[in-house]
């Protein structure tokens, strides 16, 4: 027995199934604020990392940019740092001032107890061995931390980077600055985190209200 073969796909017309755009987790400023509040400030440790996350969020540094960050490139008068970012292109940032207030302590009061090894004088971030951080060692220690206070969120160095953009754009700030501050080549790039800002109020009104 033949079938007949039909010419046309009857499927042609019909939409596939619109596959969500997943909003990167963003934290919530008393999320970070319980972050900060988990470090344990009495051990050298604890004075490094409170220094080093508060300069995440407070100038949106990418981790590799922060643990590059050398000591001539630190302007305390000015409250400025000097970023290298992708590409070789430098940027000067501006640094809030609690995160100043934190690096100031730990590189005048723990960082200069460490045994520096050689080759690694100029970076601002050390382990206990002298030796610069790597970018896995700082995700550990976020991690540890989100475990610590009990956060269900999946956060990494890139989250501080994504809050302090996001932050920025609701709070109204410039694109262009935002941009300039990143460090993004294109606008286009920054432009995600006002795409996010109207998928997350979006949201809000899906979850939120009583006729979504």
């Amino acid at each position: 027995m033949f079938e007949e073969l039909i010419e046309k796909d009857p499927t042609a017309l019909i939409e596939g199934p619109k596959l969500g755009r997943k909003l990167p987790d963003t934290l919530e400023y008393d999320e970070i604020e319980k972050i900060f509040e988990a470090i344990d400030l009495s051990a050298a440790e604890g004075a490094r990392n409170r220094a080093m996350l508060e300069v995440l969020y407070s100038s949106g540094l990418r981790v590799s940019e922060l643990v590059e960050l050398k000591l001539a490139n630190v302007y305390f008068d000015i409250g400025f740092l000097r970023v290298i970012g992708k590409g070789n292109k430098e940027r000067l940032v501006p640094v809030g001032r609690d995160a100043m207030k934190y690096l100031k302590i730990y590189m005048e009061e723990v960082r200069v107890h460490v045994p520096v090894q050689k080759s690694f004088e100029s970076y601002v971030f050390l382990n206990r061995r002298g030796r610069k951080l790597t970018r896995v060692m700082v995700f550990l220690i976020i991690k540890s931390l989100a475990e610590k206070i009990g956060l269900k969120k999946t956060i990494s160095p890139h989250t501080f980077r994504h809050s302090f953009a996001t932050h920025l754009i609701e709070g109204g700030a410039d694109l262009r600055a935002v941009q300039e501050m990143l460090g993004h080549e294109s606008i286009t790039t920054t432009e995600i985190y006002t795409h996010l800002d109207r998928d997350y109020l979006r949201q809000v009104i899906q979850e939120f209200h009583p006729r979504s």
